[in-house]
């Protein structure tokens, strides 16, 4: 077995920091006695998060930045150095989603969604590796989703964002196996965050009627889809917290995720067919 992960004195960078999972994340590590680096785009949030940890007694560094900017994240692991002198954890955790057909959708938003998802988590690998395999042990943890197991209609973006994330994790996990760094990619379900609220949609139409009628069915939606969302961020962390303790290599947070994650295993070519059924119709 791996010897388990010690938070209590480790540098620990978290990503999308200034809300849902991620701030839920930066507070239960300081709690376990972690300095932060926190990454969010949301100056105001990140402040009130930042606040927080600190109360708690860890000593927090707070980035204001955009993950669409790779310059930024570049740069970012020499301001980790001079503040630190190390990082032991990195948590990629920021996220961003899109709905609607892939027919519907601007290719700008699908190319946004994959910065924010995949490619910012890619960056943040490549920047941070060689101050993390300095380390004697040290852990990159990535955010996928459900929809990294799954891929419903609708979710084109951001489940090819996220099965890129379990990919690149998985591959990136074999290629370090045998030395101090592991590698945790986490496929939370349903969590109570703003990321439906705060998605992007379909390219607008033109005829005021069936815009009307779209905006109605996407707002039901909307409101259908943020029902599921039932597990608290907080939840979700101290999961995350104790996966990374004992330096597990995949994390499938909540019933649904597992449910689907099951029935995807059994029926790979079949199973939204399947989910739909168990959901009664409504996947």
């Amino acid at each position: 077995m791996a010897q388990r992960f010690r938070l209590n004195g480790s540098v620990a960078l978290v990503t999308g920091a200034a809300g849902g999972i991620g701030a839920a994340l930066a507070l239960a590590l300081a709690a376990k006695g972690c300095s932060l680096v926190l990454v969010d785009r949301d100056a105001d949030g990140l402040a009130a998060i930042a606040a927080r940890t600190e109360a708690l007694g860890a000593d927090t560094a707070t980035h204001i930045l955009d993950l669409t900017d790779a310059a930024s994240i570049a740069a970012l692991p020499a301001s980790v150095a001079d503040r630190f002198g190390r990082l032991d954890l990195l948590v990629n955790n920021a996220g961003v989603a899109l709905g609607g057909r892939f027919d519907e959708t601007h290719l700008d938003d699908v190319e946004w969604v994959l910065d924010v998802n995949l490619r910012a988590v890619v960056r943040l690998c490549h920047a941070f590796l060689p101050m993390l395999v300095a380390r004697p042990a040290a852990q990159i943890v990535t955010l996928s989703s459900l929809f990294g197991l799954i891929a419903p209609p609708g979710q084109t973006a951001y489940a090819a964002s996220k099965f890129g994330v379990r990919g690149f994790s998985e591959a990136l996990r074999h290629e370090y196996a045998g030395t101090g760094l592991g590698v945790t990619v986490v496929h939370p379900g349903g969590v109570a965050t703003g990321i439906a609220r705060n998605a992007r949609g379909p390219r607008p139409l033109e005829d005021p009627v069936l815009a009307e009628e779209r905006r109605l069915a996407d707002e039901a939606g909307r409101v259908a889809f943020e029902k599921l969302l039932t597990m608290p961020p907080e939840a979700a962390a101290a999961a995350i917290v104790r996966g990374i303790e004992r330096r597990a290599p995949r994390l499938i947070i909540g019933r649904d995720a597992r449910v689907a994650s099951l029935v995807q295993r059994l029926m790979p070519a079949r199973y939204w067919a399947a989910i739909t059924r168990l959901s009664g119709g409504k996947a």
